[in-house]
Formats: C-alpha cells, structure tokens, sequence
C-alpha cells in the first residue's frame, strides 16, 4: 500500500516541477517562503588589527571524490551550480533500499526536463560489496539515468564522513545506526552546496514537499531581481 501510495504522489510529482514554476512565476512580485538552511560552521576571522574574532557561516558539504557506477572518478565540484537530491542506500537491502530508489527513480523522471539544474547521489554504505560494477547493475535493473544519477562507492571511512559531517545524516534521521547508516531520508543540496531540508523518502507528503522544495531552490537564482524571499 505504500508503495502505491508513494507511486500516485510521484505521478503527481512529475507535473509538480512546471506547475510550481509557472505559478511562482506569474506570482513573483509576492513573497515566497524558501526552504530553510539548518547547520552553520564556527569560523575564526582575523582582523586588521591582529585580533582574533569568530563567527559562523552556514554549512556547506565539503568536496569529495568518490567512483560512480561507470567506474569512474567524480567529485561533487564537478556538480558546481547544480541542486542535488542524494540518500545513503545498499545493493543487498531487503528492506527499504528498492523503495527508495524507485522513488528516487521518479524523482528524477519528473525532472528529466529540468537535468541541467538537478542531479541525484546515491552514496553506498556497504562499499566493500558495493563495487562500481555491482552499483551499474543495480543501476540499470530501475532504469536509471547514469548522466543524472551517480551511485556512488569508495573508502568506507571517507562516505561515512560524509554522511555523518556532512549530510548531518545521524541529525536528520535520529534513528539511525552512526556504524551502518541505514536511513530512509533524502537530502537536498542547494546551488551552493548548503543542506535546504531533508525527507523521508517512503512518505508521499514528504516526497511531494521535496519536489516543491527542489522547484523553489530552482527560482532562487532571481531572488535579487523581482522576488523578496523569507526564511533564513
């Protein structure tokens, strides 16, 4: 049932992109509620003066290296300027993992039309099983589009970082095992790298509010033209 559930709200999804664009659009001289940043890092600024003062920035997820599913060696800068939709997955899941990537799977067929601006990680937490090889197979079994979508392996420690520095993976899911994280949500990446929310990914209302998010992140870039745009 939920499955089925999931299958209607991505149908409703895919006309969720256009709809919302032109909406926000034709409304554009009214403000528009954005999604919100949620971590900040602590920096330490030196002053002219030979002082040392802090402050803080929001948290961007640092760059990374990593092998896609192809074999080959990516890094999330060659994604620069891109909204990214990502999850933490395993080949051999006999869980929630299939679930997960076909709904990833209809993600990224309602945007097929937007694949310029969006694009999809899906990082191994089984890595010394998960080999590129294994990660295309799993790939092309949902019909996946290698040019939008990595499925990513690698050094273990290495996506273990990132899931838990990173993504705030063990923050966002507060369930989750930090030694195995097995997680069921979908995170959201803005043009700057900064983390703009994150969703259960077995949940229609958050599946649908994902779409929403990833149309408004799209509009961003025209928020010093025509749009005043709250939220932090």
């Amino acid at each position: 049932m939920m499955i089925k559930k999931s299958f209607v709200a991505i149908v409703l999804a895919g006309l969720l992109p256009l709809t919302c664009y032109f909406l926000l659009k034709h409304f554009s001289a009214q403000a528009v509620v954005m999604p919100k940043r949620f971590f900040y890092d602590s920096v330490q600024n030196n002053t002219s003066y030979g002082k040392t003062t802090s402050d803080t920035i929001w948290h961007k997820v640092r760059n990374f290296s990593l092998t896609n599913q192809l074999g080959k060696q990516v890094s999330l800068s060659d994604l620069e300027g891109k909204i990214i939709v990502a999850d933490f997955f395993f080949t051999s899941c006999p869980s929630i993992c299939p679930t997960l990537t076909r709904n990833m799977k209809r993600l990224q067929d309602a945007f097929n039309k937007t694949d310029t601006i969006v694009r999809f990680l899906s990082f191994s937490v089984d890595p010394v099983r998960d080999s590129a090889q294994k990660l295309k197979k799993y790939a092309d079994k949902y019909g996946i589009n290698h040019d939008t979508w990595w499925m990513l392996t690698g050094d273990k420690e290495e996506i273990y970082d990132i899931a838990k520095k990173e993504f705030k993976a063990n923050i966002a899911d507060t369930k989750v095992d930090t030694n195995f994280i097995h997680t069921e949500y979908f995170f959201i990446l803005d043009k700057d790298r900064v983390v703009r929310g994150w969703y259960n990914g077995m949940d229609s209302i958050h599946l649908n509010k994902l779409a929403s998010d990833v149309v408004l992140l799209m509009l961003e870039k025209d928020k010093k033209k025509k749009r005043r745009l709250f939220g932090n």
